[in-house]
């Protein structure tokens, strides 16, 4: 790639490192709960709190979990998996270790497939390195804007069970990232392995960023730095962005020579759209990494891994292609539509079967149902149009019975008062206008407006649409697609 702000060119690399919180009711190693939002420190147990004689009983479904992620990401599950221990010394880490996977991590040597956001109908596969199952630090809040620089901690989260999901260094821009993280969440949250809630933690990114220059025939890379802070997609994007730009300048100023230093670690500030320093990258020498004593083996059965396969059911990157497909939908709405969920799937294939209609129930769901949603709450289960009562309404508007602005109305009482299409129709006082009675119309507003007959015969087709508001007026039910029909129908034979 080579980027117009620079001399040389450039390829950037990126490699994602994703927390996902596992979604269980207690932590990885005890019966604590993860529930968030809890008052500080009331969590907390001597295990995760690394009190002396405390040992460690493994959550079972933590494994399922990390085992259903990693087969949706197509990695490989071993037989056996261990525990280890990571040493460091942090306020937030009560035991001074924490307890994660080393050199057998749960799941290994996978991919995910993402759309090529320069050309979503290219495919970009992204290689996993692994997936690892390890126990949440604490977290420390410090008290700056008050101006009392002082620190707190909480240890709620100590325990809660992650799935460190780490890429290869495949993405080649800041928007490749951000496109992979949102395939990613979709597809954890699809899996229900986790909610994927940034602003509660429960989903958190560190992101390896370098530069391939190449220079006079030979390629040179800048130092690896790993950003963190980063607290939505969109800040992933631009830290990226900001950590491309500030590395091809410092490489350019330090006259064209590359640094042989340890990786390091910058902070990303949301408001000055800036990283800045923050320390030198620990290396796994420095965790001095060794098996947990406290914890046996894992050995996962090939039975287990079949019944999870089993139960994966369609995974959203299939569902797209099959809506597309199915449906005659374009590339955006099946991503829109899939992006919502589940429930929201099989809301539309049941409103595009009722009404026969997918590219009318895609546009109808994108538009009127889901702002509906979003101005009034509530999920799809609960919305008080249903799919039949939609699929039928839509099944009008294709039969000619409604024009949209009318169906429009009938929907907005629907979700007003509830009840049956039907009744909608008639408590608006709409109704259909024959076939008879819409001919005898159209005469009449033609034979009152020669000119217009006029100058349609001289070429100029959009004369007729002057006739299709005052047959509205005339008739407020009268389908404007139909008069319009029915109009060139007479126009042609007079």
């Amino acid at each position: 790639m080579s980027d117009p702000n620079t001399r040389y060119p450039l390829q950037v690399v990126v490699g994602l490192e994703v927390h996902v919180q596992l979604k269980t009711r207690t932590k990885l190693f005890c019966r604590c709960e993860t529930r968030f939002g809890s008052p500080p420190n009331t969590q907390v147990c001597p295990t995760c709190l690394g009190l002396p004689g405390a040992l460690p009983v493994l959550n079972r479904q933590a494994i399922d979990l990390a085992i259903r992620a990693g087969l949706a990401l197509n990695c490989s599950i071993p037989p056996v998996t261990k525990w280890d221990r990571k040493q460091y010394f942090y306020p937030d880490l009560p035991k001074g270790y924490q307890i994660s996977q080393f050199d057998l991590p749960i799941c290994a040597d996978g991919y995910l497939e993402i759309a090529d956001p320069a050309d979503d109908s290219e495919v970009r596969r992204i290689g996993i390195v692994r997936a690892h199952l390890e126990e949440d630090a604490g977290k420390s809040m410090h008290d700056e804007a008050a101006g009392l620089a002082s620190s707190r901690i909480d240890l709620n989260r100590c325990g809660t069970p992650l799935l460190e999901i780490v890429s290869q260094p495949d993405l080649r821009s800041a928007a490749e990232a951000k496109a992979y993280l949102a395939e990613l969440k979709l597809l954890m949250t699809h899996l229900g392995v986790s909610d994927c809630e940034m602003q509660e933690g429960s989903l958190r990114v560190d992101a390896n960023v370098n530069l391939w220059i190449d220079v006079d025939s030979k390629r040179v890379a800048t130092p690896i730095v790993e950003i963190k802070n980063m607290n939505s997609f969109r800040a992933v994007e631009r830290a990226i962005g900001y950590e491309v730009d500030r590395q091809y300048l410092a490489w350019e100023e330090t006259g064209k020579t590359i640094e042989t230093e340890s990786k390091t670690t910058r902070g990303w500030d949301d408001s000055r759209e800036s990283t800045f320093a923050q320390r030198e990258k620990e290396e796994s020498a420095d965790y001095r990494y060794f098996p947990d004593p406290d914890l046996l083996l894992v050995r996962i059965a090939t039975d287990q891994i079949d019944a999870i396969r089993e139960s994966l059911g369609e995974l959203p990157a299939a569902t797209r292609q099959r809506l597309q497909s199915q449906y005659a939908i374009k590339t955006y709405d099946a991503d829109v539509i899939v992006n919502q969920g589940r429930r929201m799937i099989e809301y539309f294939e049941a409103v595009a079967a009722a009404s026969g209609d997918g590219r009318r129930a895609s546009s109808w769901i994108q538009q009127d149902v889901m702002r509906t949603l979003k101005e009034r709450g509530g999920e799809i289960d609960d919305f008080p149009v249903d799919q039949a009562m939609l699929g039928d309404l839509l099944g009008r508007v294709a039969a000619g019975e409604l024009d949209n602005a009318r169906a429009r109305n009938v929907f907005a009482k629907l979700v007003e008062s509830g009840g049956t299409v039907e009744t909608a129709i008639a408590d608006l006082g709409i109704e259909t206008v024959g076939a008879s009675e819409l001919d005898s119309l159209c005469r009449e507003l033609l034979e009152a407006n020669p000119q217009v007959v006029e100058d349609y015969r001289n070429g100029k087709t959009q004369a007729i649409g002057s006739l299709i508001g005052q047959a509205r007026k005339k008739n407020p039910n009268a389908n404007p697609q139909l008069v319009r029909e029915t109009l060139l129908r007479i126009v042609e034979t007079l």
